[in-house]
This record gives structure tokens, C-alpha cells and sequence, in this order.
């Protein structure tokens, strides 16, 4: 396997994404990995070296630029709230990363497709509503409203979000309205509830239930099989 920071840069801002593959004798599918709101971490990366032993290219996305992580919810909500205000700068990070990772030899620049996880799903969700060329947008138990002040461009790709339905986050009228929305731009989407599943129930270290995170093993397990059947009808 070869793995190896890759540097990039969104302007003057430069970002430092996390690349995996094996065998890359020709160029494969990637998928690009959207972390939570701690920052590109050590989930993310072991995301894009899962996808890698599957065949595809991963790339761990740095959405803060210079690897910054948050190491408290203070920080990570410090480093998150202007990219949440400002839905325009953060498509454009996005777009810097889908564009350097097109532009790799490895990559099969037809078959990108993007996955996230909390914060991490809005930005999936938010490079599909860019009209970006990928292939598909998965959404993990992600924020999932629409830019307010930013207006979509014409979704190309098939959208599927993996989401709890006790999760105190994005309610089930919040999802209700992500599906209006999806089915008002005429997208192929799909959303798949879990029951008795609170927010970040893929992430094993997620134990506050007061904060509604809670890890849900089976959940995690349903989720990412339903993701892997998705990448393989969207690459085939």
C-alpha cells in the first residue's frame, strides 16, 4: 500500500490530504473523505486505507488547512462555525480537493466519489450541490441543510445519506426537508434511518449520550455495507 500526505492549496491556504492505494498500475475510482468536525484525524485516514484495500484510491480530506485538528469540542467548534457561515468558502475548499485528486495519475477522473461523516456528510452533501462531476455523495449521520444564502448548481450525482433517527441534531423533519429538497432537484437519492440511533453512531469512540453522540455498532455495520453496494453501482 502507498501512502503519503499529499499537499494541495485552496489560494493561499495550504491543505494537506491523506492518499492511499495499492497496485496502481492503472488509474482507479477514488474516494474522497470528508472527517467530522475534529479535522482530518486518524479515522479518516484508516477510512482511506480501508477504500485503498478495496480498490479504490482514498483521500482523506483537510478541510482546515495545514492539518489542524481540533483537540476539544471549544476548538473543533472554533475551527468549524466559519466554514458553517460561510457555505461559499467552504465549497471552495471542497472543490480545491476534489481538483487536486482529479488531477493525480492514479485517479479515474470519471469515478470520484465523496463520503462524510457529521460535519463531514454536509460537506459531501455540499460538493454534490456545487455540480461537481462525481459519481456519487454519502452522508454519514451528517448535517444535512441546504446552503441559505448560496444556490445550488444543478446535481449531477446520486446522493444517499445514512442517518439515525434519534439523532438530536437533524431531527426527522430536518430529513423530511433534505428529501424535499433532493426530490424538488430532481436527484437520485436515497435515505436510509436507523432506528434507535443517535448522532456519530459510526464512531467507536462516541460515548455522550447527553450530547446525543453515541457509537451503535450495528448501525455502523448496515451503513457501511449500504455505502460499499453504493459505490460499487455508481463505479460500475
Amino acid at each position: 500500500m502507498t501512502t503519503e500526505i499529499h499537499v494541495y492549496s485552496d489560494a493561499a491556504t495550504p491543505l494537506q490530504g491523506y492518499l492511499s492505494y495499492e497496485n496502481a498500475k492503472s488509474p482507479k475510482p477514488a474516494v474522497l473523505i470528508c472527517p467530522d468536525w475534529t479535522g482530518r484525524n486518524a479515522f479518516a485516514d484508516q477510512q482511506a486505507n480501508a477504500f485503498a484495500k478495496r480498490g479504490y484510491v482514498g483521500f482523506a480530506i483537510d478541510i482546515y488547512g495545514n492539518g489542524q485538528q481540533g483537540k476539544d469540542n471549544d476548538e473543533k467548534s472554533a475551527l468549524m462555525q466559519p466554514f458553517m457561515k460561510n457555505r461559499a468558502m467552504l465549497r471552495q475548499r471542497l472543490l480545491a480537493a476534489f481538483n487536486s485528486v482529479k488531477e493525480l495519475d492514479v485517479v479515474d477522473s470519471k469515478r470520484i466519489a465523496i463520503i462524510g461523516f457529521c460535519f463531514g456528510g454536509l460537506c459531501a452533501l455540499d460538493l454534490a450541490r456545487s455540480g461537481a462531476d462525481i459519481k456519487g455523495a454519502v452522508s454519514f449521520h451528517g448535517l444535512l441543510h441546504r446552503p441559505s444564502n448560496l444556490p445550488n448548481e444543478t446535481i449531477t450525482t446520486k446522493v444517499l445519506a445514512l442517518h439515525g433517527y434519534d439523532d438530536p441534531m437533524v431531527t426527522p423533519a430536518d430529513v423530511n426537508a433534505f428529501a424535499e429538497e433532493m426530490t424538488t432537484a430532481q436527484v437520485d437519492w436515497q435515505v436510509h434511518l436507523y432506528g434507535n440511533t443517535k448522532h456519530a453512531f459510526t464512531n467507536p469512540l462516541a460515548n455522550d449520550p447527553t450530547f446525543g453522540t453515541v457509537y451503535n455498532e450495528v448501525a455502523a455495520n448496515r451503513s457501511f455495507y449500504t455505502m460499499h453496494h453504493f459505490l460499487q453501482e455508481i463505479f460500475q
